[in-house]
């Protein structure tokens, strides 16, 4: 790494905390090998307290871009002077762009998702998706989805710290889009089961069944799954949640959240070089083990 670097050399990064179990430096600086760009990706253990010292100091080094995680991605909106229409509608941002000290957010997590159905050989525009959670990740694919053309989504929260935000996000999609977003109260059974049955795809945006809970489960059984439905999960540790298990004993076509972070990786790597990263490449080096 340090033989590449030049007086020329061009800087992105990850601001969040923790960020040392991040995979975005080694697929970002293989991408950028791959492609002999003159770049570099480095991590940066940043809190909330630390965030906006951090971006002005970026801002003043014009580092080309950088990404936000954890727990970043909502304050980071009041510290940039531009939002895309995703990102100001969700109030979140993972990606920050720096045109000559112009500094854009941007969400692609919801960009990635839908690139994931795709990769995993599914074509959901025009059709009806059902989501569970109003959190970070089920916002961002509640939003780009609705952007894309899926043709109605059905939201499931519980009244947690997210639903009064879900509200206005859903509101404005209704108005802004040709999506109908409708959101409901999980605990409905029966409203859950008539949605689930008329969905193409379901998709899990909640924490449930991550490691190192991974018996707990979202649906307490497969009774709501039909044939044709396809079952989706953010989650990706473990690589099958029991969501997953079920519906593929089911008989379910099933994907999990990895190739979702691999295609927002995707999508920031192209805002910061106008260039296509390398997947296949990269897919086969850091998640296909």
């Amino acid at each position: 790494m340090i033989e590449r670097i030049t007086g020329h050399t061009v800087l992105t990064g990850l601001l969040g905390s923790p960020v040392g179990h991040s995979i975005s430096p080694m697929m970002h600086n293989e991408a950028f090998l791959q492609l002999n760009l003159d770049y570099a990706y480095l991590a940066f253990d940043v809190d909330t307290d630390k965030l906006a010292i951090a971006v002005e100091g970026l801002r003043a080094l014009n580092v080309r871009g950088f990404n936000l995680t954890m727990p970043n991605k909502n304050l980071i909106c009041e510290l940039l002077d531009q939002l895309s229409p995703a990102a100001q509608i969700g109030g979140a941002v993972n990606t920050v762009v720096n045109d000559n000290g112009i500094l854009t957010g941007h969400t692609t997590d919801g960009v990635g998702y839908m690139m994931a159905v795709g990769d995993a050989g599914h074509d959901i525009i025009g059709k009806k998706m059902t989501l569970f959670g109003a959190g970070g990740a089920a916002t961002a694919i509640l939003i780009q989805a609705a952007f894309d053309g899926v043709s109605e989504i059905s939201v499931f929260s519980i009244h947690d710290a997210f639903y009064d935000r879900a509200v206005k996000i859903v509101n404005d999609l209704n108005e802004r889009t040709k999506c109908k977003v409708t959101l409901y109260d999980f605990e409905d059974e029966s409203i859950l089961r008539r949605e689930i049955s008329e969905s193409a795809i379901l998709v899990n945006g909640t924490s449930v069944g991550m490691s190192p809970n991974v018996d707990a489960c979202i649906l307490k059984d497969s009774s709501m799954f039909h044939k044709d439905l396809i079952v989706s999960d953010v989650i990706y540790n473990p690589k099958e949640t029991k969501l997953l298990r079920m519906a593929r004993e089911f008989g379910c076509p099933t994907f999990n959240g990895l190739y979702m972070l691999l295609y927002q990786g995707a999508e920031s790597f192209k805002i910061w070089t106008g260039k296509e990263m390398p997947i296949e490449i990269i897919k086969e080096k850091y998640f296909n083990k």
